[in-house]
């Protein structure tokens, strides 16, 4: 069994987004197998099923004044935040063409096995945090666990869409605009802030793509064009200029 993996490179939010929506639709239809997609995203705040918009903390004049949208998905979970730095993969997976099965819980774990796999490539020792999705450092003395990535997913007849957001280099200043995943008790941090030199993007997206494969028992096939995906290409609306390999 394979996923296909494609670069996005950096992409507007919505953008990314109506891509994953037509990707769905062809694995819901069988046309096409299981994808990752990889992104970087322009600055954009993002509000799941679960959000509290008081988790948002600064006003729209000074998001407009920085540029950063607020947008409403269909994701499970609060408010986050993507941006430069940030590695983001959005996995759409048939859960139902495992065997057995994946659940809900078992495929956020196997996410979450995955970022933590990808990390430590890199020296960065993370865990889990009860109660909590997503990946966590390891606390230390006074030091608390801090998050360095993040899960939000949507399943729809057995298919997956958003997925994960991984810090690598992404400025952390800008968390101070929300309560991330409205979580108030614990700080975040990034790849770069815990070690040094950091990774590139490149170079995690690779860690990503070698331990999703062997999380998910999947071989990973880089492929350099949306059209690849699909014999003929795809439909003209899912078709995105300058998508390569990273």
């Amino acid at each position: 069994m394979v996923v296909s993996l494609v670069n996005l490179g950096r992409m507007d939010y919505a953008a990314a987004l109506a891509v994953q929506e037509q990707i769905c639709a062809l694995r819901q239809q069988e046309r096409i197998g299981d994808v990752l997609l990889l992104v970087e995203h322009p600055p954009v705040l993002t509000l799941g099923r679960n959000a509290h918009r008081q988790n948002v903390l600064a006003g729209g004049e000074l998001l407009a004044r920085r540029g950063i949208s607020v947008l409403e998905t269909n994701r499970g979970g609060d408010v986050t935040y993507h941006g430069p730095g940030q590695l983001v993969g959005y996995p759409v997976l048939n859960l139902r063409g495992f065997a057995p099965p994946l659940g809900i819980v078992a495929y956020l774990r196997k996410l979450e096995e995955v970022l933590i796999r990808a990390c430590g490539d890199y020296g960065v020792l993370t865990q889990r945090s009860p109660g909590r999705a997503g990946v966590w450092t390891m606390p230390g003395g006074t030091v608390a666990e801090k998050k360095i990535a993040a899960l939000g997913v949507h399943v729809a007849r057995g298919v997956t869409t958003h997925g994960f957001a991984l810090n690598v280099t992404t400025d952390l200043d800008d968390f101070q605009l929300i309560v991330p995943c409205g979580i108030s008790d614990r700080g975040v941090t990034s790849i770069e802030a815990e070690v040094a030199p950091a990774p590139s993007l490149e170079q995690m997206a690779h860690s990503i793509a070698r331990h999703f494969g062997r999380a998910f028992e999947r071989q990973m096939v880089w492929v350099e064009a949306l059209d690849d995906l699909l014999p003929g290409g795809l439909p003209s609306e899912g078709r995105t200029a300058g998508v390569g390999l990273l």
